[in-house]
């Protein structure tokens, strides 16, 4: 979907509002806001639904009575859906799409919607590849083996080749349909050379809309691409020479996240009444807006213990990363100095809620007594939970050891929840250190979704990590983050500091302080489970 948030001076929320794809957008045919093909692999969504999209949201505002003219900022993120897609321009879309529609006497009639109207042609690609995509296994296969291996690529854009990148999905495009990529055709009777002028990334995408210009694709979501060094905030000339020609060029140079990249295009002004000064600050990703919406700063931490679905998401604030096979390192979208990494662990939720369901006679009330029945450490006893395949690490199965690191078939009831719970968050913190991340004594964690509903789980975060937690309310937070941003870029980006532009924000609440001891325990616990995790991770590799 398509949301919009605004803010006001003080930062708070007062105006919210969507459009849901397969609901206002029917007529593009998609399922979750995408086509699925039928290999299963290639997953795409049509870049004419995103332009309607903010055509429609922007007429809901309007009529509403939303005031433009009150706008001083704006800026945007790649939602989560669709935060990898990439939208190759054709040459003549400046003249056609992004410079004609702002000029005086062009705006066509309320009741229009101008700009899918000038969009329709305007795009290499009717339908984008987006995260969800899997087709592009050979392409990751061979930039990895260019570059020196996994780990290689890793050091040098913050993760190893995944097949949803766009540098992978660029590379496949290239070599499927070279002609797409690169093509002349015959128009209005003369051989025109119309190569592909832009690849933009949904985020820099539908800044250029409001621009009315190409935007540049900003450091952090240009992170997620396995084609930024992330040291050096410039696009990789070796991933570039293997992903196709001439891409630096298509690519345009990347920018800080928090850069203004021009003023609103006059279209807006004229159709909607935004000030003529409305400024446009460089449009991210989703995760990296949500960092900003959570408002990390240096040794944060923050865990999405998410209720609908299986995974738990980790956001860090790094200072010095130490690129992995595992996890994704970016450089920070508040801060073009730092960096952030995210982790996803699958078994999450999904596991909590088998665990209580086997344990706790599928109360949540009764796990929370098991875990207050139950002593910090569980006695020695550590447990493992994959009921699919992990990603942090690759494992799958349940293994449990007691204190004595004897695998055994299973623990009493109150054992296993603590278990759970406790690995769960070791696994966590081991793998969090493992990017770079150290707990200080400023540290906070921030917690959301359906499990931070639950002190006593939030309270074994809290021992497990040494840190105070925070519960915060993220709804919105790519959005929120977004308005945030705009405000960053708005005040002078580089030369002032995030966290001074955004003190006046809602703070979250405090939910629970590690207990005395705590960090005695787990300091003696957190090297057992990660010397045991890596026994099961040798024994599911080893050779049968």
């Amino acid at each position: 979907m398509v949301k919009v948030v605004a803010v006001d001076t003080e930062l708070n929320v007062f105006y919210e509002d969507s459009v849901h794809f397969d609901r206002d957008l029917p007529e593009f045919g998609t399922q979750g806001g995408v086509h699925v093909h039928k290999d299963r692999l290639t997953v795409t969504s049509p870049v004419l639904m995103w332009v309607q999209a903010l055509d429609l949201i922007l007429e809901k505002m309007k009529a509403s009575g939303f005031d433009f003219s009150q706008v001083l900022a704006l800026s945007g993120a790649g939602q989560v859906c669709q935060r990898q897609l990439h939208v190759p321009w054709e040459l003549a879309t400046r003249k056609r799409l992004l410079e004609d529609w702002g000029q005086p006497g062009t705006v066509e009639p309320v009741t229009s919607s101008p700009i899918t109207s000038a969009a329709a042609g305007c795009f290499s690609i009717s339908d984008c590849p987006i995260w969800m995509d899997s087709s592009t296994t050979a392409q990751c296969h061979q930039l990895e083996a260019a570059v020196g291996g996994a780990q290689a690529l890793s050091c040098l854009t913050g993760s190893r080749a995944y097949e949803r990148f766009t540098g992978n999905q660029i590379a496949k495009l290239f070599q499927k349909n070279p002609e797409v990529y690169s093509h002349s055709e015959i128009h209005r009777g003369r051989a025109l050379g119309r190569r592909r002028e832009r690849i933009s990334l949904v985020s820099s995408f539908a800044a250029s809309l409001f621009l009315g210009g190409y935007s540049p694709i900003d450091y952090s979501d240009g992170s997620g691409m396995n084609l930024l060094q992330i040291q050096d905030k410039i696009w990789s000339q070796a991933c570039l020479d293997v992903c196709a020609p001439r891409l630096e060029e298509k690519l345009g140079s990347p920018v800080p996240s928090c850069s203004v990249v021009g003023a609103i295009s006059s279209y807006y002004v004229q159709r909607y009444g935004f000030p003529p000064g409305c400024k446009v600050v460089a449009f991210t990703g989703d995760n990296p807006a949500s960092l900003a919406g959570m408002r990390l700063e240096e040794g944060d931490i923050a865990t999405f213990l998410v209720s609908l679905g299986t995974s738990d998401t980790l956001f860090l604030w790094l200072q010095k990363p130490m690129p992995a096979l595992e996890g994704h390192i970016f450089c920070n979208p508040v801060d073009a100095q730092q960096y952030m990494a995210l982790l996803c662990f699958k078994n999450g939720s999904l596991m909590r809620e088998k665990i209580r369901d086997e344990s706790a006679s599928c109360s949540w009330n009764k796990l929370s007594k098991a875990l207050q029945a139950t002593e910090m450490g569980n006695n020695g006893n550590l447990g493992f939970y994959f009921d699919v395949m992990e990603i942090t690490p690759e494992i799958i199965g349940r293994h449990r050891f007691n204190a004595e690191n004897i695998e055994v078939s299973a623990f009493p009831g109150d054992v296993e929840i603590r278990a759970l719970i406790e690995g769960q968050f070791m696994a966590k913190r081991i793998h969090a250190e493992g990017l770079g991340y150290r707990v200080m004594p400023k540290t906070k964690i921030l917690a959301t979704g359906g499990a931070s509903h639950n002190k006593d789980i939030l309270q074994v975060l809290a021992d497990v990590f040494g840190a105070p937690v925070y519960v915060i309310d993220t709804t919105s937070s790519a959005c929120v983050g977004s308005a945030y941003r705009a405000f960053h870029g708005l005040a002078g980006g580089t030369g002032v500091t995030f966290s001074e532009v955004v003190k006046s924000a809602p703070q979250p609440s405090l939910a629970a302080t590690p207990n005395p001891g705590a960090s005695q325990v787990y300091a003696a616990l957190l090297p057992r489970y990660a010397e045991l995790e890596q026994r099961i991770l040798s024994k599911a590799q080893r050779p049968l």
